[in-house]
C-alpha cells in the first residue's frame, strides 16, 4: 500500500481497490479477483467498507467487457451490500447508490448464493431533476458508478436530459481543480453523450487525468469513460 495515500485504514482500503480495478480496465483481464489482489476477502471489515465507497464500480471491467465476475469479487461487493445499509434518513444519493450495487449483482451474478438482500425497486429520483446545475453536477459525481451501459435508471435519464447543465459542471470543476468530480461529470457525458462539440471532452479527459491521476478513483472514471467512448463510436 502507497502510505501516501492512506491516511487511514480505510483510505488505504480505498486506494487499493480503486488501483485494482483501474488495473483491470487496462489489462481486459476479467478473470482476475479486484479484491484478493488487494488483498481483501469478505471477512475483512475494512475491506469490506472500502467496498461498499467503491460502489458497483467493484464490477466495472466485468459490467464493461461483458464477462463473468471473479465470485470472490461478488462475494465481497454482496457482503457490503448486507453490512451497510443506507439509514432512513441516508442522502438520496447513499439510496441510489446501495440500488444500484444491489442491482448490479442481481445482474451480473444472479445465482442464489450470491444475491443480495433488499429490494431492485429505485429510489426517488425527483430532487435532481430541478437541482441548480452546479449540485446537479456534484451528486451525479458522487453516482458516477451508475454511468454505466445496459443500466437505465432515472438518474442516467435525468442526466441525459441535462447534459448541457452537467457540461457546464465539468468546466467548472475543472477550472475549481475538482478533479474527482471532473472525472465523475466526464465519465457521465462519455455514458449519455449530448454534449456541445465545443467542450473538447477527451482532451479535457486527458487533462483531469494528468493532474488528478495520483487518485486512483479519477483514473477510474477517465477510464471507464473512454472505453464507454470507444464503444459508443464503433
Amino acid at each position: 500500500m502507497d502510505q501516501t495515500h492512506a491516511a487511514s485504514p480505510l483510505a488505504g482500503a480505498v486506494h487499493d481497490l480503486a488501483t485494482e480495478v483501474v488495473l483491470a480496465l487496462r489489462s481486459g483481464d476479467h478473470l482476475a479477483t479486484v479484491c484478493g489482489a488487494a488483498g481483501i476477502d469478505e471477512e475483512n471489515r475494512t475491506g469490506i467498507a472500502a467496498a461498499r465507497v467503491i460502489g458497483a464500480d467493484l464490477l466495472l471491467p466485468s459490467v464493461l467487457y461483458g464477462r463473468n465476475p471473479h465470485p470472490g469479487d461478488v462475494a465481497v461487493l454482496d457482503r457490503a451490500v448486507r453490512e451497510f445499509p443506507p439509514k432512513p434518513d441516508a442522502p438520496a444519493a447513499t439510496a441510489w447508490s446501495h440500488w444500484h450495487m444491489i442491482s448490479t449483482l442481481q445482474r451480473m451474478a444472479p445465482p442464489p448464493g450470491a444475491t443480495a438482500a433488499g429490494t431492485s425497486e429505485e429510489p426517488d429520483a425527483a430532487w435532481l431533476e430541478q437541482a441548480p446545475w452546479q449540485s446537479f453536477t456534484h451528486q451525479l459525481s458522487v453516482l458516477a458508478p451508475l454511468a454505466v451501459p445496459a443500466a437505465p435508471s432515472a438518474v442516467q435519464r435525468t442526466a441525459a436530459a441535462r447534459a448541457v447543465d452537467l457540461s457546464r459542471g465539468f468546466v467548472r470543476a475543472v477550472r475549481r481543480r475538482d478533479w474527482l468530480q471532473a472525472a465523475g461529470a466526464g465519465r457521465w457525458l462519455a455514458a449519455i453523450g449530448g454534449e456541445p462539440a465545443t467542450l473538447g471532452l477527451e482532451r479535457g479527459l486527458d487533462f483531469v487525468e494528468l493532474m488528478g491521476g495520483h487518485d486512483p478513483r479519477v483514473t477510474l472514471h477517465v477510464r471507464a469513460a473512454r472505453l464507454m467512448a470507444e464503444a459508443r463510436a464503433r
